[in-house]
């Protein structure tokens, strides 16, 4: 690793320790925000639209990393350790409760904000989407979530999610836009 990348992510791990929840949320947010914009160019987007940009942002620094920071602290006090049957838990709770309603209010919130939706246009959405949207989630989240839970320390599992759910914020923004990525 090169000595600033070395130095950044020093800075980041200080960072982590001494101001966790904002560290998150900021992270979160950046890492939501360069999802999008790789979204909007994909959906044939000349120009980023700033607002758009700015509204995931900020759902990813409000909502996405605190809720995922507070989320692991609870689910490691829940569920102590590393064994099989714990971890299975964690990604149970992970997957079968928690990303469904993720999920859904991702899908809400695209529609009303970002769209500019009626109540009515969005909870159709929400009904037409979420359960395709769904089944593509468990197809591929429940296996980050156990290497998450078994590999990641704690402290980095919300930064590790995040990464990945960079390529999975591009396919749930193509298809809340209802609009599939072209195939290479």
């Amino acid at each position: 690793m090169s000595d600033i990348a070395s130095k950044a992510w020093a800075g980041y791990l200080k960072s982590l320790d001494r101001h966790p929840l904002p560290t998150k949320a900021v992270t979160a947010g950046v890492l939501t925000g360069i999802s999008d914009a790789i979204a909007q160019k994909l959906s044939g987007n000349k120009h980023l639209q700033i607002t758009r940009l700015l509204a995931m942002f900020l759902t990813g620094a409000l909502y996405m990393g605190p809720f995922d920071h507070f989320l692991h602290k609870l689910l490691d006090r829940l569920f102590q350790g590393k064994k099989k049957e714990t971890i299975a838990k964690k990604v149970f709770v992970q997957e079968f409760i928690i990303s469904p309603m993720n999920t859904a209010l991702f899908l809400a919130f695209y529609g009303k904000v970002v769209e500019g939706k009626s109540f009515s246009q969005v909870k159709d959405k929400v009904k037409t989407n979420l359960p395709s949207i769904q089944f593509a989630s468990w197809r591929f989240w429940p296996f980050v979530a156990w290497f998450n839970y078994q590999f990641v320390p704690i402290k980095l599992r919300v930064l590790f999610m995040n990464i990945i759910g960079v390529g999975w914020g591009v396919f749930l923004n193509l298809k809340a836009r209802s609009i599939a990525p072209k195939a290479a």
